[in-house]
């Protein structure tokens, strides 16, 4: 039922201007929504207005059972490749669009419930979610964006008081998400594959004025758009492998045009460096390992680039190709560009430009020792700068012994001598977090809402995670890594 007075009304850019790229769907019936979380800071930032309503009413709204005013709920069409194959037609199979918000700063948001019940593009599934995969979004999305990396993020978590079945019978939940859209590389593939090109250019149109305004007159806008969504995913990919972040399931539906991080399935933060962390249980063979995801967004977006070589070149899209290879392969000189700078702001390197090769050697054999003796990768960061501070005994204390990072540890002093050295250890204090979504306590956390009701567990951890570069003393277990019989065998599951 609509709710004419609601404290926030929706507009529907994308269902009136691109009608022919969704099915419109109702959110399932819920006998008894109750409000898990509500995230009132986001809230407020999209000026929503409703921070005062109570939280059935909270729970009605953000379950889909009230529909605000304006609201065009509707499954998007898409199609991916997932694990390097096609298929042609994937689409929200649990997800629902309820409409758009402009915020007070001017942006457009997209307001989308994920576990709503079945679509058009169900396949056979449910739809439905689970509390724990629903927590775990919100949670990880709410600690991405406390670490500055562009994502999704999560406006509330409301329980259905409903079954969800899966291997084992689990209380069911439905989540609000918050993105800047969710138009994806697999959007574009949905038209392409049937060579539906008007269809691709009305999107590509859409995507440009909504996200690269700049672009919309420019007469090679298509690929400047190529280029600019390109540049977008090498900064955020560089900032994944920065802060030891593995996405799990890089699939070109799960890879959002406006280069935020989307789709948190079987994501986990590595401990332990090593370049070959995989933590998926769907991940087999590895395509999505740490070390890999530069080179899947790369192959992701040369499935982007085929998608739009017709409107590049209309009359002779084949002509479009050179100009396209050299968009893709200049992925690789931007990702490194902001990952180096990225690792030289993590090693407190300053006047970065004047020891770029040296830099380079520097911080990948600081990796080499990390991954030779299984260090932990956040806290052998932020023990570095104690470091800068004259004591070296915490990060000493991350290794065998201090002979074997002596070394090294010599030819970091050396660099940083070259520059002022009197805030060096405040400033990578405040890109290397202290606090990160360990995977022991994120399990616990969900354990304890899905099994016993009890979300106290998450709350702390979500209240931790919201200051992760502020170290406190209270909280040093938060800081500390799972028990190694916890890691060896930790696997995580994308809770479809």
């Amino acid at each position: 039922m609509q709710e004419p007075s609601a404290p926030f009304s929706f507009s529907n850019s994308y269902a009136e201007e691109l009608p022919d790229f969704y099915v419109e769907s109702a959110p399932m019936a819920v006998q008894e929504p109750s409000l898990l979380q509500f995230n009132a800071p986001l809230a407020d930032e999209l000026g929503l207005g409703v921070g005062e309503l109570p939280s059935q009413d909270l729970a009605q709204i953000f379950s889909g059972q009230k529909l605000l005013a304006g609201s065009r709920p509707l499954a998007q069409a898409y199609a991916g490749h997932q694990f390097g194959g096609f298929s042609p037609q994937l689409g929200d199979g649990r997800g629902l669009l309820l409409g758009e918000v402009a915020a007070p700063d001017g942006r457009r948001r997209d307001i989308a419930l994920k576990g709503s019940g079945r679509t058009a593009y169900s396949r056979g599934g449910d739809g439905k979610a689970a509390i724990g995969p629903v927590l775990r979004e919100y949670l990880l999305g709410e600690a991405m964006h406390t670490l500055g990396i562009p994502t999704t993020r999560s406006l509330a978590a409301v329980a259905t008081g409903e079954s969800v079945y899966r291997e084992n019978t689990l209380p069911g939940a439905i989540l609000t998400r918050v993105a800047s859209s969710h138009i994806r590389i697999g959007t574009f593939e949905f038209f392409a594959s049937q060579q539906r090109w008007d269809q691709v250019k009305q999107l590509a149109d859409y995507a440009i004025e909504r996200h690269y305004p700049h672009l919309s007159s420019d007469d090679d806008r298509y690929l400047l758009f190529l280029q600019a969504v390109s540049e977008r995913q090498a900064a955020l990919v560089a900032n994944w492998m920065l802060i030891g972040f593995i996405h799990g399931v890089m699939n070109t539906d799960n890879m959002a045009i406006s280069g935020e991080t989307i789709d948190y399935g079987p994501c986990a933060f590595m401990e332990a460096f090593s370049p070959d962390a995989v933590f998926s249980s769907i991940d087999q063979r590895g395509r999505y390992a740490y070390k890999n995801q530069p080179q899947m967004a790369q192959w992701n977006l040369t499935r982007f680039a085929e998608a739009l070589l017709p409107l590049i070149d209309k009359d002779n899209p084949e002509r479009a190709v050179p100009k396209v290879e050299a968009i893709l392969n200049d992925f690789t000189f931007h990702y490194e560009k902001h990952w180096l700078a990225g690792a030289q702001a993590k090693l407190g390197l300053e006047n970065s430009d004047l020891d770029v090769d040296s830099d380079k050697v520097l911080v990948n054999d600081w990796l080499n020792l990390l991954e030779i003796y299984a260090v932990d990768y956040t806290l052998a960061w932020r023990r570095l700068a104690d470091a800068a501070e004259g004591n070296s005994e915490s990060l000493e204390a991350l290794f065998p012994s201090s002979e074997v990072l002596s070394p090294w540890l010599n030819r970091w002093h050396e660099r940083i001598a070259k520059q002022s050295a009197a805030d060096s250890a405040s400033r990578m204090r405040s890109v290397n977090p202290i606090y990160i979504p360990r995977n022991h306590f994120v399990e616990d956390a969900l354990d304890a809402a899905t099994n016993d009701s009890n979300l106290e567990p998450f709350e702390k951890l979500l209240a931790v995670l919201s200051h992760p570069f502020d170290e406190r003393p209270e909280l040093a277990s938060y800081a500390q890594p799972a028990p190694e019989n916890f890691t060896g065998r930790y696997k995580t599951f994308c809770g479809t």
